[in-house]
């Protein structure tokens, strides 16, 4: 309380909710009765930004097209986007927007890190230009791999270590997350001759990329998130050299 509303910017998502038919996914009545929850428990008066988290088969996209346009013609959203849809979707999507005067999707939520770069880096290629895509791009640390906390085993405070996380336990114990781990040691030097943190390397090596707008970074503890906002700072330091000396690590050269 107390920030001008011009400030800050507050995103919001839809796809899941209760076990009701209407509660979850991207019908015209679940997107925008969403919305309205959303802005009531976030006491604002509209959403800068609102996701559709996952592609719905069973509604159609022209109907989450009208609502989300609807939603914006209202003033009730500023901007809306998608969230792990495929660059046919999301052209579909901009199809129909064009078509009917509606409002297009303008961003896409993936994730994308050093080991995760298929959607960012070659699927949504063509739609940088030809739509304006931005992405706002989700799990920049790898599910905390790229911190370099899991390279002598899981310690005790980590989400591996909790029951509700079993199946995240299964994919670390995976030979290939065995030689990412391979692969972290080695960035980890590249981290410590540029003489900052391997987290703020991985956040920095995201932002790079000239087509990803946001990246969005958790934390359990104050510090790391005061660390992770001066990943910015070391952009500048990943020169070409730098740049492929961590591509020949990713690759295993």
């Amino acid at each position: 309380k107390g920030w001008p509303r011009d400030t800050f910017v507050v995103s919001s998502k839809v796809f899941w909710g209760g076990d009701r038919p209407n509660q979850e996914g991207l019908s015209r009545k679940h997107v925008i009765e969403a919305c309205h929850a959303a802005l009531r428990r976030l006491q604002v008066d509209y959403l800068d930004l609102y996701f559709c988290h996952r592609p719905d088969p069973n509604t159609p996209i022209e109907e989450t097209v009208r609502a989300m346009s609807d939603l914006i013609a209202q003033g009730k959203v500023l901007y809306w986007g998608t969230s792990e849809w495929s660059a046919t979707a999301i052209l579909r999507a901009h199809a129909i927007a064009t078509e009917l005067h509606l409002a297009p999707p303008t961003m896409e939520q993936p994730q994308y890190n050093m080991f995760e770069r298929e959607k960012v880096e070659r699927e949504f290629l063509p739609l940088y230009e030809k739509v304006g895509l931005g992405t706002t791009v989700w799990s920049p640390l790898a599910s905390g791999l790229l911190t370099g906390k899991y390279n002598e085993g899981a310690p005790g405070d980590t989400r591996i270590s909790m029951p509700m996380y079993s199946w995240l336990r299964q994919q670390f114990e995976s030979d290939e997350v065995r030689n990412r781990l391979a692969k972290v040691k080695e960035l980890a030097k590249v981290a410590g001759e540029l003489g900052v943190t391997l987290p703020k390397l991985a956040l920095a090596w995201c932002l790079k990329n000239p087509n990803v707008s946001t990246v969005l970074t958790g934390a359990s503890k104050p510090e790391q998130v005061r660390e992770n906002m001066k990943a910015g700072e070391v952009v500048e330091q990943l020169d070409d050299g730098v740049m492929k000396r961590i591509e020949s690590i990713l690759q295993g050269a």
